[in-house]
């Protein structure tokens, strides 16, 4: 078999997957530099789009490489980039906006219309040998971090922008509904920010386990509804197990859901204090049944969070590098590129103890 020239995983149809050889990309923006991909952790809406192959407005209309938690080496610069070299290690954030519609120049980049996203169609991932990315959007790594921590950088930094957005401050409480890579994530993050309790609430014990190695406060499995129970009235008795258990008091300050499960999402705004901030940042059900009556009586401030925000690449590699997140313990399970089916099939499977799983890059 020749040499392969920029093998690529490619979402060929929906549930259809396959290794193709694609040709090395060129760069054509002076501003962009070419990466040689180090490695990719999976992520729930990569298994999504092969599945189903939409993602509420996002379709898939035709092959789309996967991947967007990525990390590698510079194999190129454009001839404008500064402060980036050929060897250079970086962590990619891997969705580039217009910098010029309201929503960047505001510092809004995320909501920008015209946003490139990685593995979001119709654009190409990063599961490729070769992927081309803005340097102004890749981060150089300190010597201490390798590229498995550096791929790590992407879903820390999505922990980063929920807890900006629910404007986490130092002695808050904290309750994070689901303890998934994401739910463990806001937990490290609360905590290195100083948070002064913070639950992980699942229903899956092994991942509690994993949550407290975090240094969660308190764990919580809630009690399943009784058959015929009225969800809101069953939301809110747990809640209030909850605050006299863990000594809420009125309820917690900031109520992160990560979980996407409606009863969580229920929970989370019986459990939230008067006046607290609720990040929905889980995506289950397009449609959930809510107690909104409650959010005004409450005075809940209620706030969706996507992706990343300014200044998210940056605190994550500084909290990874300065060993306050040690995100290697996340990582449960290693493929080579051959095997990037068999890595997305055992996502898809869902076990509990399968957490984080990270493809290496195509070797020279």
């Amino acid at each position: 078999m020749s040499k392969a020239e920029n093998l690529s995983f490619v979402l060929k149809d929906i549930k259809s997957v396959a290794l193709e050889d694609r040709p090395k990309p060129e760069l054509t923006d002076d501003h962009d530099v070419l990466v040689h991909v180090g490695q990719t952790g999976i992520c729930g809406s990569d298994v999504h789009y092969w599945q189903r192959g939409r993602i509420g407005e996002y379709v898939l209309t035709g092959p789309m490489v996967l991947g967007h938690e990525s990390s590698g080496t510079i194999a190129e610069v454009g001839k404008k980039v500064v402060g980036l070299k050929a060897g250079d290690k970086v962590a990619m954030e891997p969705g580039v906006p217009c910098r010029r519609c309201d929503y960047c120049r505001e510092g809004s980049y995320h909501l920008c219309g015209e946003m490139k996203f990685a593995a979001t169609p119709p654009y190409d991932g990063t599961l490729a040998k070769y992927y081309i990315n803005a340097s102004d959007f890749c981060y150089k790594l300190p010597d201490n971090m390798d590229l498995e921590e550096g791929a790590m950088v992407e879903p820390v930094s999505v922990a980063v922008a929920i807890s900006k957005t629910g404007n986490l401050r130092p002695h808050n409480t904290v309750v994070v509904m689901g303890c998934g890579p994401i739910g463990v994530l806001c937990q490290a993050v609360a905590k290195a920010w100083g948070a002064s309790k913070v639950i992980g609430v699942d229903v899956v014990p092994s991942r509690l386990e994993v949550a407290e190695s975090y240094g969660v406060d308190h764990t919580y499995i809630p009690p399943r509804a009784e058959p015929g129970a009225d969800p809101m009235a069953h939301a809110e008795k747990v809640a209030n197990i909850m605050k006299e258990k863990f000594n809420l008091g009125e309820g917690a300050d900031i109520v992160l859901e990560c979980s996407g499960a409606e009863p969580c999402i229920q929970l989370g705004v019986f459990v939230a204090r008067r006046g607290a901030t609720i990040v929905q940042a889980g995506m289950g059900k397009e449609v959930v049944s809510f107690p909104i009556t409650t959010v005004c009586i409450r005075g809940l401030t209620i706030k969706g969070s996507i992706r990343y925000i300014t200044g998210c690449y940056p605190a994550a590699i500084a909290l990874i590098s300065s060993g306050r997140i040690k995100v290697k313990k996340l990582i449960t399970n290693k493929y080579k590129f051959e095997e990037s089916e068999a890595a997305f099939e055992l996502v898809k499977a869902g076990r509990p103890d399968v957490f984080k799983v990270m493809i290496e890059g195509v070797q020279d």
